[in-house]
């Protein structure tokens, strides 16, 4: 019978065959859910092989790399209550959409679930799984599962009115790290994030990657984030931790730099969020110094 109320929106860039595999999963599932594919730019063929391949998948061809903002283009082209992302590497277990739907539907003040992702081909947990289960930050009893601070914008579905109300993911900070600024901006506008233990997103890391690259946008973002949200002294502590622990080598040079260069743009965008949210999410300072799934390498 299918399930209406969610939507998927996959971002791919240069990975046709990936792509075209990630979007045949989607169509197959049980649920049935519309698909909106968002190229960013490709010149492999992508979009045009899957119009010919899912022709009822919606293909919109971006012209050029928006990052996570390539989600934004296909959340706008759902009318679904609930939005879950995929990236073209990921897929969604069969009836986790609908189990998702369910739950958004009985905790209308939750904006957004986080799935446990699966490596394949191994079928081991990633190592962010126990973090996400183990979540230090503290939420209401109600909650249907461990409240998070952030998520993983791949394996995560969302409602879509929060999403948008939130302003989706910010243009300037392209793709790396980008949850955690949307995260914030959610809990302070009085939304809550959790983890889901039976929402499965399968994750098999594609070898069409820039890791390097990858790397020094997601310190920047890291920075950006920090100075953008954080008060005072703890984005100071952050900065230093960051100073101490990173590669010292160009690559975390250039992201230092490229963080220089939006100082402008800090001053001007700077929101400390509430002392109520920092309280609650400072938390998540010391779980990150310890964290072995997270590392700025590559």
């Amino acid at each position: 019978m299918g399930d209406s109320r969610v939507g998927v929106v996959v971002i791919t860039w240069q990975r046709r065959e990936e792509a075209l595999a990630c979007v045949g999963r989607l169509v197959a599932l049980p649920e049935r859910p519309r698909v909106v594919v968002v190229d960013n730019g490709s010149t492999d063929g992508t979009a045009g092989a899957i119009r010919d391949r899912f022709p009822e998948v919606d293909v919109v061809a971006a012209g050029r790399n928006l990052g996570a903002v390539g989600r934004n283009l296909g959340v706008r082209r759902l009318r679904t209550p609930y939005v879950a992302f995929c990236d073209d590497d990921t897929w969604w277990s069969p009836g986790s959409l609908s189990r998702a739907a369910d739950v958004l539907d009985a905790h209308p003040r939750v904006a957004l679930l986080n799935a446990r992702i699966v490596v394949e081909p191994s079928g081991a947990e990633d190592p962010i799984v126990s973090e996400l289960r183990d979540s230090p930050v503290p939420g209401p009893d109600w909650l249907p599962g461990p409240a998070l601070g952030s998520f993983l914008a791949g394996a995560s579905v969302v409602r879509r009115d929060a999403f948008e109300q939130a302003g989706g993911f910010h243009d300037r900070l392209w793709l790396g790290g980008e949850e955690e600024l949307l995260a914030t901006d959610l809990i302070s506008s009085g939304w809550e994030l959790c983890y889901l233990e039976d929402l499965t997103v399968h994750h098999r890391a594609s070898k069409l990657r820039d890791a390097t690259h990858r790397r020094r946008v997601g310190l920047r973002n890291t920075l950006w984030f920090t100075w953008l949200r954080r008060p005072v002294g703890p984005a100071v502590r952050r900065t230093v931790f960051l100073a101490r622990t990173v590669p010292r080598d160009r690559t975390s040079l250039l992201a230092a730099l490229d963080a220089a260069r939006g100082l402008g743009w800090l001053l001007a965008n700077r929101r400390p969020r509430p002392l109520p949210v920092e309280a609650r999410l400072c938390v998540l300072d010391e779980t990150q110094r310890r964290s072995t799934a997270r590392r700025y390498v590559g």
